[in-house]
């Protein structure tokens, strides 16, 4: 875990604001202490999820999106830590481990346009180098007995909780993603856009689902790669269930937990799916904020359930006034996580 910039006590410290008759979230999170190696300490801890963050948003600018989603990590921290530590949810089941330090890939690239093609294949090699800091240390999460909480970053990151999961169980896993787009796109260098097909191609992922889909948003060739696949990748698209009527909500959600659930898998949550979230593709259609808490109550519960991906929102590109709110929804998904879990 070399990579890894450990969140500390100091910094807990300087974003929990205390009020009194309260108990905030970061007062009651815990921190890896300083003396302490640690996996020693995820192995000792009682709490059940840990938190981490991947503040970059080199995938995304690979993929030719719009950059910000290195900047959801901070804003969730500033939220997750003064929600309030009540019955309802406690704040000592978390672990803030900390963040990926990508420092150095991202100023490397700074000076590079992903528009140029010979640029473009740097970036790919970026994303290479982050993927595997992510799967060595979700993997080593998991078979501590914990449940990632990974905080991205662009959706590239999927590739790297997919392998980390697989990795740790021994064998291939499943996925369910809540997402506009299929990321399954072709495997021409890595970024935010395939990394559900490297994962299936390279053996990581055997069975995974799109919930949501935008028809709009998914190519002819992307469709016909999916009915290739032998009933491993399934999918309904959001015209279907919110704006035809074809197929009922719930409904789905039943019939993509027959499909992921025999096996440990992953919930991947990409927040360009939400009408007005600040993302690299932002959207005025989709389903509603109420919708995806739902959606992630009803498979957060499940047994198999090993990780949760929180990825693409960008605070950078929303309004300056209102740039905590990003912060704000993804700590509300966070909490109906580790609800559902625990329940």
């Amino acid at each position: 875990m070399e990579k890894l910039i450990r969140f500390t006590l100091s910094d807990l410290a300087k974003i929990t604001s205390h009020r009194s008759g309260e108990i905030k979230f970061g007062e009651r999170i815990q921190t890896v202490p300083k003396e302490m190696d640690t996996l020693e300490f995820l192995e000792a801890s009682d709490a059940e999820f840990v938190l981490l963050g991947i503040p970059e948003d080199i995938g995304v600018r690979a993929n030719l999106g719009r950059p910000g989603t290195a900047s959801a990590w901070e804003s969730t921290l500033k939220s997750i830590v003064n929600i309030q530590h009540n019955r309802f949810c406690k704040g000592g089941k978390l672990i803030i481990l900390g963040q990926i330090d990508v420092t150095e890939e991202m100023e490397f690239l700074q000076e590079l346009n992903p528009n140029d093609k010979n640029d473009r294949k740097v970036f790919y090699k970026q994303v290479e180098k982050i993927d595997k800091e992510v799967s060595h240390i979700v993997c080593q999460i998991i078979k501590k007995g914990k449940t990632p909480i990974v905080i991205g970053g662009g959706h590239n990151n999927a590739y790297g909780n997919i392998k980390g999961l697989a990795l740790a169980k021994g064998k291939p896993v499943n996925a369910i993603n809540f997402d506009a787009h299929t990321d399954f796109r072709p495997l021409e260098g890595r970024h935010s856009g395939n990394g559900f097909s490297y994962a299936y191609e390279e053996g990581f992922l055997k069975k995974y689902f799109i919930f949501g889909l935008h028809e709009n948003y998914t190519s002819k060739s992307i469709l016909e790669t999916i009915k290739k696949t032998e009933d491993k990748v399934k999918f309904n698209t959001y015209e279907q269930i919110a704006v035809r009527g074809e197929k009922d909500f719930k409904e789905e959600m039943v019939q993509a937990e027959k499909h992921i659930t025999t096996d440990a898998f992953g919930i991947e949550i990409d927040l360009d799916a939400i009408p007005n979230i600040p993302s690299s593709a932002m959207t005025y259609s989709g389903f509603s904020a109420e919708q995806l808490r739902q959606f992630l109550h009803y498979f957060g519960k499940h047994k198999n359930a090993s990780y949760l991906h929180i990825c693409e929102g960008a605070p950078d590109l929303a309004f300056e006034k209102n740039n905590h709110l990003i912060g704000k929804f993804i700590a509300y998904l966070i909490t109906d996580f580790i609800k559902a879990k625990t329940a």
